[in-house]
């Protein structure tokens, strides 16, 4: 039974070395430290007040995090039940199998004050098809699109398709001037955020940097778009975004240094140093947050071409011990790292267990096997420095059994995808054998997020691969299954299972709990997380006390630590 200590007694623990004496040398009193409630939408500013400046940290996925503060599609992401809310859309019907038709909504213009209609749907289609994103399959199902009147489009798809609803939210138009100078990207990531300027329908314009999965830049400015649809929206000025700061810097700025950063998602043992800040309070929420560490079957060590080796790696992670003792149970078990939250996965947890769940690992019989199985194996990492803390949980386990780890930690994501999307073709410049990014839900609710690195056809290009493993038939056939059957379908369910259990079954990737989403939130700051890859900036709200806009110290009173907020109550689908 793994011991459980109170959130006031590490408070406390926390606290004793700020007291300057040992116990032996002095006997102290003490008073119990108490927590303030988090009252800042009482001091709420109001909206768009002008020099009003918000200031994040972004080091997973920012080009996806950003794009809907930036771009525009008929959905959005949503903290709802189905994951989305319509946004350049007002409603849309199945006709048939393969033909979708959407209402578009009226008054709309892009940023640079040309209209959105359904002449600026078929465009940005036709430059979709010459160089579609490659994530999905729908440029391979996407077959014309059809204007009905000015504000009715028709979408025809060549076969059917079940995840067309949740491509939809990544379908992001753009204006004519954008398309004639940049056109789509082509890439295996997506959106397309190649340059600066009023080109998109989002709440914010990009005015300084560019930000794509395989390119960006180390700091992004965005400013309020006076043209956007929807008035209540944005409620700030100004958004600096930056992509490449150290993670310990990055919190200190938050914690420690008021005006430096507002927004910055946080190591979970920095958990009581948050609370205890004067200027940052703890925003907790559940996510469909994975973390996707590879194994290089291409080029990797040897050994791990071995199913029983990869197998072994994951018998020896304690995955209780790491949502415990590294996560801080700010998390949930997963048997394949996929998010338990997503959609049709609560049914197939039912069946499957992490690896540790069916055997514990630290049983002297089991530490022996998997040391006679493993013992001398050295592995190379890749990482991101905000990945280190997990790093360090797995070393330790992986120790046990006479594994060694040698990580090299890149500067950016966008180095790390560098080498992922080139391993299959062997043109990595970095030898790996092991790798990892951080894999935020940004499918609305969907596991193909998950999902996508295992898939071993590419049909649309052969110099960029999600995926790290060998051809697979079986798996390929269940994601094709997957393809083209919805999430309200009879079968939909039994597919996930088939998919997870085969991933499991060979230990394609090595597994660890999923993660909740923990930020450091200056207190004077109004943020509710989405559980899927999106920033809500245009949600966001300051209070007049915030540094962008008061005038004067902060007072004394606010610096007071406040009370942990937890946003968002998980519910398994």
């Amino acid at each position: 039974m793994i011991p459980k200590f109170p959130f006031t007694l590490l408070l406390l623990l926390s606290c004793i070395p700020l007291l300057g004496h040992s116990v032996q040398e002095t006997p102290f009193t003490y008073n119990p430290l108490t927590l303030r409630p988090d009252d800042a939408e009482l001091r709420a500013a109001p909206a768009l007040v002008k020099g009003s400046h918000l200031k994040v940290y972004l080091p997973s996925l920012p080009h996806v995090y950003l794009s809907h503060a930036i771009n525009g599609a008929f959905f959005r992401p949503a903290n709802n039940e189905r994951g989305w809310d319509y946004d350049l859309a007002t409603s849309y019907k199945k006709i048939d199998d393969t033909t979708y038709e959407f209402k578009l909504r009226q008054g709309v213009f892009f940023q640079d004050g040309t209209p959105f209609n359904a002449n600026a749907v078929l465009l940005n289609m036709e430059y979709f098809t010459y160089k579609p994103y490659l994530f999905t399959k729908l440029s391979e199902v996407f077959d014309h699109a059809e204007k009905v009147d000015d504000y009715t489009v028709r979408f025809h798809l060549s076969q059917k398709y079940g995840m067309f609803l949740n491509d939809v939210v990544w379908l992001q138009f753009y204006s004519d001037a954008y398309l004639q100078k940049i056109g789509w990207n082509g890439k295996s990531t997506c959106p397309n955020l190649a340059e600066p300027g009023p080109y998109g329908l989002g709440p914010y314009i990009l005015t300084e940097g560019y930000v794509e999965g395989d390119r960006q830049t180390s700091k992004i400015e965005l400013v309020a778009n006076p043209r956007y649809w929807d008035k209540r929206y944005p409620k700030i000025e100004r958004v600096t975004v930056f992509t490449e700061l150290n993670p310990e810097l990055a919190k200190d700025l938050v914690l420690h240094a008021e005006g430096k950063l507002d927004i910055v998602s946080i190591a979970f043992e920095y958990k009581v140093e948050t609370i205890l800040s004067p200027y940052a309070k703890l925003v907790i929420s559940p996510s469909n947050k994975s973390y996707m560490i590879h194994f290089n079957l291409h080029n990797g060590h040897p050994k791990l071409l071995k199913k029983e080796t990869r197998i072994a790696l994951n018998q020896a992670i304690h995955q209780a011990n790491l949502l415990h003792f590294v996560f801080q149970n700010e998390g949930q078990l997963s048997p394949t790292g996929t998010a338990p939250n997503m959609t049709g996965v609560k049914a197939t947890l039912e069946k499957l267990k992490p690896y540790s769940e069916v055997s514990d690992p630290y049983l002297p019989v089991n530490q022996t096997h998997l040391t006679t199985l493993l013992n001398g194996l050295h592995l190379k990492v890749l990482t991101q420095d905000n990945f280190m803390f997990l790093w360090r949980g797995i070393e330790d386990q992986l120790s046990k059994v006479g594994v060694t780890l040698e990580l090299e930690v890149l500067p950016s994501e966008k180095d790390i995808f560098a080498q992922l999307f080139t391993t299959a073709t062997g043109k990595n410049t970095n030898h790996w054998d092991l790798l990892i990014w951080g894999n935020d839900d940004w499918f609305s609710y969907h596991p193909w997020s998950n999902f996508l690195v295992y898939r071993t056809i590419n049909y649309w290009d052969t110099s960029m691969h999600w995926s790290s493993i060998p051809k697979d038939d079986v798996m390929d056939s269940y994601l094709e299954e997957l393809f083209q059957t919805g999430t309200d379908e009879p079968g939909y369910n039994e597919i996930v299972y088939h998919i997870m259990r085969h991933a499991y079954d060979n230990a394609y990737m090595l597994f660890v709990p999923s993660p909740n989403k923990v930020y450091a939130v200056n207190k004077e700051v109004m943020f509710t997380p989405y559980q899927q890859a999106v920033l809500p900036l245009w949600e966001i709200e300051i209070t007049t006390q915030h540094h962008s806009i008061r005038h004067g110290e902060y007072p004394e009173e606010l610096k007071q630590p406040v009370e942990m907020v937890r946003k968002n109550a998980f519910k398994l689908r």
